[in-house]
């Protein structure tokens, strides 16, 4: 979750969602996110809205994060009031470190979640963590608990990599962990790497990939690195102690994550995603690819319900502040107009295996698909199915397919 806050118009005290968002709440889905802003230290390339106990000052704390939490939701189960969603399909929890809070406490969040709106019988929950932070005891009590997924930070299984991005787990941790949260019970288990980082060379993520593969992990993320303004990795560039990540390396290295997955049994789902079977997809992430519906909960956290998407205070303590008053912690809100929904639609949907359809675009979008399928953007079968699916040279270039599909 990204530092910097966009613009917008204020939030109700009460939070409440004009009446023409709440009347078909779940349509496309419904999830909960939770947002949990506490890390040990801090990664240099993260601008993620978290803190480390430092920087948390007064005013907030792990220990009472969960009450906090819970508060939250209840004001979140009044403002859907009549509306409520049919049922919960999906909770993501993610940070942050979610699992520096104790697995009881997590346990306690999901167990208000079901209390407030009912998890559908067959729910995808999943947490995020980092690899250090989790042990066979904590792994087990939160599967006992209802979680079903699993997300571990692995990055890198170069030592050289994971030191110049601050990590703090060291070589190998993250494919035990994830060995450990398969022997606790967890049905799908994921691991995200970071590939482009500066000093990575292409036998260290080869050696990355090879480590993931024999994880027995059933889904991979793998992300090329961004430098953040204000992060102390940007810092360290700036001042020429690390170069810039290079576009060209970047593409090499998607290139040998997906032969590499493609050969290990992994499909592409999703431009940055692979997973072994259709079960093991994240579904939260392909509900907000979709146009779900979601309530984020926690400091900074982003909700959408009906074409309104609004945004929490950032700072935990002033977080708690607000619903300790009894007021939402919604900062500001806006309403997605037709043009601004379509946009958001065109580009996290041609992001997916499943495609784009191109009955969604109009004449120019229809037009600019052509071009892209004469220059190799989109696969031949998925247009004469109707839909506009990325070809492997299409994913390298999606954000340049998604200009040529919008106004």
């Amino acid at each position: 979750m990204p530092g910097v806050l966009p613009e917008g118009e204020p939030v109700p005290a009460d939070g409440s969602l004009p009446a023409t968002a709440t009347r078909a709440v779940g349509a496309r889905g419904f999830g909960v996110y939770v947002h949990v802003p506490f890390c040990a230290s801090r990664c240099g390339y993260c601008d993620f809205n978290t803190y480390t106990a430092d920087e948390l000052g007064g005013g907030a704390s792990r220990e009472g994060y969960a009450d906090t939490v819970l508060a939250e939701l209840a004001l979140a189960a009044r403002v859907l009031g009549d509306a409520p969603p049919p049922r919960v399909d999906t909770v993501f929890v993610g940070g942050g470190t979610p699992t520096l809070l104790p697995a009881d406490d997590l346990a306690r969040i999901l167990d208000g979640i079901d209390r407030a709106w009912g998890l559908a019988a067959d729910a995808e929950v999943t947490t995020e963590a980092n690899p250090e932070s989790v042990t066979p005891e904590s792994l087990k009590t939160l599967r006992a608990a209802g979680y079903t997924r699993i997300s571990l930070g692995m990055q890198s299984a170069a030592p050289g990599v994971l030191a110049i991005l601050d990590r703090r787990h060291r070589a190998g941790r993250a494919t035990e962990a994830a060995r450990e949260a398969r022997d606790a019970g967890f049905d799908h288990v994921n691991l995200d790497l970071i590939y482009g980082t500066p000093g990575e060379s292409a036998d260290d993520f080869a050696a990355s990939l090879a480590q993931v593969v024999a994880a027995g992990v059933d889904h991979v993320s793998a992300y090329a690195l961004i430098v953040e303004d204000g992060t102390r990795l940007a810092a360290r560039m700036r001042r020429g102690e690390l170069p810039y990540p290079s576009d060209d390396v970047a593409a090499d290295r998607y290139l040998a994550a997906e032969a590499a997955l493609d050969a290990a049994g992994f499909s592409w789902y999703e431009v940055s995603n692979w997973a072994r079977t259709p079960a093991g997809r994240c579904r939260h992430n392909l509900l907000y690819w979709n146009g779900g519906d979601w309530w984020g909960l926690g400091p900074g956290a982003h909700s959408h319900v009906g074409g309104v998407r609004w945004w929490n205070v950032k700072h935990p303590a002033a977080y708690a502040k607000r619903l300790a008053a009894g007021e939402s912690p919604g900062l500001a809100r806006e309403v997605l107009t037709p043009d601004e929904a379509h946009t958001e639609d065109v580009m996290l949907r041609l992001r997916l295996a499943s495609g784009l359809p191109l009955a969604v675009l109009d004449d120019a979008g229809r037009a600019g698909a052509r071009r892209a399928l004469a220059d190799g953007l989109l696969d031949p079968a998925g247009y004469a199915a109707g839909a506009a699916v990325l070809t492997l040279r299409g994913r390298l270039l999606a954000d340049a397919v998604v200009r040529d599909l919008l106004p």
